[in-house]
This record gives structure tokens, C-alpha cells and sequence, in this order.
């Protein structure tokens, strides 16, 4: 093997990083590790400050204002405000807090007659222990959200795992962004598969939300995993995917049973032939970025229906075959990405954004997607997104 082989060998098994290299960050890929910026108080943290200021507020407000006027607002509201915000601990010393504050108000302005301070010092009270029920309310439903996401998180990983770094010789990066930061799982789906024709690939998107896109994410993916082993033409492996959703519409309730649909790209990439196969079935096409940055859109001439709509017409599946060399990148995306807008409704348009740039590698490809469509779209998008990259290394 000559001098250049060896190091270019050990580039690859670095990861596409040579000794000395900075760490990527996690979900960046092999993106260098950005510099942490000073953290300065958000506004979360001023919010929960508020309670002691109310506190503070109404000791000034009863010292100070006239006899008629009371503090007791401030100190009633300040209990209230811990109760949905901070633990248990707080809300307490909160309540006895304002309690003491109340009294000491009255105290100190020697307000008459006694019964006017027993009244507000009972007012205060009254709030503090109403905050503590609060409080243990607010913090029991917090404990079932937080139950609720991880069974999210659970079915997540089990209906969409992560891919192996390297699989048939390729290497796989893939990436979910859900459109809602307490949502962990939607209709969008991807798998990859090794068989004996090849890696093959699917990414895809279910109409709808819910349990019944899960439920179709589950069937398509299963199905895929069944026929990317046993068919031997990528036009066969839709096929089964048809069917499969099918036999799911049967069972389906309401309108889905009628209207429920999956867009779906899927790709084959034969072993050592360095060539790609793409069947498109109403999905965004995929994108191959080659090494030297020249990008193009693998869209058929002719894509067939969204499966599950063989009901409103037969189109037969046309397979588009194209060259996939040595370093070009696979980018296959649902349009979550695509549809990704900003504050003046513009669409992220991948296709320009990345014509002409180069990645170390497939993750740090969909790290640097992720990030600038949230930069684009002010932080949040209305769908979720898929992304699947597979590199030729």
C-alpha cells in the first residue's frame, strides 16, 4: 500500500478528521465545536424572580403608602406566581415570606384596629397555603408530561432507529427534527436497509397526525424492511409497500381509511457498481452532492401516485438509475425541509443552498441543514423533517 493510501485509510477511520482535529459537537456531524457564548439571564429566569420582587414591592408599598391603602395584593399575588413556577420548597418559603412581610407591614405602621391586621395576615395566609396546593398540582402534571414524553422518546427510537454509522460500505447519517419541541414522533420515516442487491433506502412522509401516522409509519418501515430483503427490483419493494397500506386501510377508521396516503422515495445503491436507483412516489426528489460541490436533482420524469392511492389511477414505477461516485453525497429529505419558511413566507430551497458547498461527511451535512433551517425559519417550522445522507466513501 503506498504512503498516500495509508493516511487517506486513516482519514476515513477517523471519521474524516486527522489527529489533532477538534470534536464535533453533538448533532453537528463534523462540524467543529462552536465557541460557547456568555449565558445571560432569559427571560424564564427573570420570571421566576418575581415572586421575591412582589415580596419586596408590597414591604415598600405598605411602608409607604398612605393608611388606607394596602399591601395585600402584593403579597397574595407573590405565593400564586411560585405556585405554577418554582418547587415546592419555594412556594413555601414564599407563602411564609409574605406572611411575615404582611405582619411586619402592619407592625411597623401600627395600623388600627387589630382586627385590620388579623384580616390581611389571614387574606395572606389563606393564598400561601392555596399556592402549596397549587403547586403539588402543577408539579403532578408535570411528572405525567414528562412520563408521556418518554414513552414518546421510547416509540421514537423503537419505530425509527438510528442507523449504524456504516453500513454495506457506505456511510449514514440520519437526522429528526420534529416541528414541536414536546413532540417526539410524527408521520415522517426513514430506514435503511442492507440486502443482497444492495443498500437500499427509504425516506417518506404520512399524511396526517397522531397515533394513525405512527401506526402507518410502523407499517411502512416494516413492510420496507420485509421487501428490501426478498425483492429483487426497487419497482417489487413499492409494490409491497402498496399492499401492505392497503391491508392497513382496512383496518383504519373515518377519513383515513379513504384518504390516507405516504409519499416515498427509495433508493438502491448497488455494492462496488457505484451507480444509484431512485423510485419516486410523490416525495421531494433526492439530491446528490457531488465531492467537488456540483449538485443534482435526481427527479424522475415520471413519478408515480403517493402509495396507498392505487385506487385513483395505475401509474407504473420508472426507476431513474444515475452514477454515484467515490466521495458524492445521497440526500433524500421530506418536506419538512423544503417547505421550511421565514418571517417574509419565503421556502428554504435546498437545492440552491447547497449547490456548490462540500461537507466533511454525511452528519456534518444534516447538522448544518438542521441548523440553518432553523435560522431561516426563525427557530421553529411548521412540519416535522426527515433527513437521511449517505455518502460514498
Amino acid at each position: 500500500m503506498r504512503p498516500g493510501e495509508v493516511e487517506e485509510n486513516a482519514y476515513a477511520r477517523a471519521g474524516g478528521r486527522l489527529p489533532g482535529d477538534p470534536v464535533p459537537a453533538p448533532g453537528l456531524g463534523d462540524d467543529p465545536a462552536p465557541v460557547p457564548e456568555p449565558r445571560r439571564p432569559g427571560p424564564r429566569a427573570l420570571v421566576r424572580a418575581l415572586p421575591a420582587l412582589l415580596v419586596a414591592v408590597g414591604v415598600l408599598y405598605g411602608l409607604l403608602a398612605p393608611e388606607d391603602f394596602t399591601a395585600v395584593p402584593f403579597f397574595t399575588a407573590a405565593p400564586l406566581i411560585a405556585a405554577s413556577l418554582a418547587s415546592l420548597r419555594t412556594t413555601v418559603l414564599t407563602g411564609l415570606a409574605a406572611l411575615a412581610a404582611a405582619y411586619a407591614v402592619h407592625a411597623e405602621a401600627g395600623i388600627h384596629p387589630a382586627v385590620t391586621t388579623v384580616t390581611d395576615v389571614v387574606t395572606v395566609a389563606t393564598v400561601a397555603l392555596l399556592g402549596v396546593a397549587i403547586n403539588r398540582v402543577v408539579r403532578l402534571g408535570d411528572r405525567r408530561l414528562a412520563s408521556a414524553r418518554e414513552i414518546a422518546e421510547a416509540a421514537q427510537r423503537a419505530v425509527l432507529p438510528q442507523p449504524a454509522a456504516r453500513i454495506g460500505g457506505f456511510e449514514i447519517a440520519a437526522r429528526y427534527e420534529a416541528a414541536r419541541r414536546d413532540a417526539f414522533i410524527g408521520g415522517d420515516l426513514y430506514a435503511v436497509q442492507d440486502s443482497p442487491y444492495g443498500v437500499r433506502l427509504i425516506v417518506g412522509d404520512v399524511r396526517g397526525k397522531g397515533m394513525g401516522a405512527v401506526a402507518a409509519v410502523a407499517v411502512v418501515i416494516g413492510a420496507f424492511r420485509e421487501a428490501a430483503e426478498q425483492e429483487a427490483t426497487l419497482e417489487a419493494v413499492a409494490q409491497r409497500l402498496e399492499r401492505a397500506l392497503a391491508r392497513e386501510g382496512t383496518r383504519r377508521d373515518g377519513i383515513d381509511a379513504f384518504e390516507g396516503f405516504t409519499t416515498a422515495v427509495l433508493a438502491e445503491l448497488p455494492h462496488d457498481d457505484g451507480l444509484v436507483r431512485v423510485v419516486n412516489r410523490g416525495h421531494p426528489p433526492p439530491l446528490l452532492l457531488h465531492a467537488d460541490g456540483t449538485l443534482r436533482v435526481l427527479a424522475t420524469r415520471e413519478p408515480a401516485l403517493p402509495l396507498g392511492m392505487r385506487d385513483l389511477g395505475r401509474w407504473p414505477d420508472r426507476t431513474l438509475e444515475a452514477g454515484f461516485p467515490s466521495g458524492a453525497t445521497l440526500l433524500l429529505y421530506t418536506d419538512g425541509l423544503s417547505e421550511a419558511r421565514d418571517a417574509h413566507g419565503r421556502f428554504y430551497e435546498p437545492e440552491r443552498r447547497l449547490a456548490g458547498r462540500t461537507f466533511p461527511g454525511p452528519g456534518a451535512l444534516l447538522g448544518r441543514l438542521a441548523e440553518e433551517v432553523r435560522r431561516h425559519s426563525g427557530g421553529g417550522t411548521a412540519d416535522d423533517m426527515a433527513l437521511l445522507a449517505v455518502r460514498q466513501p
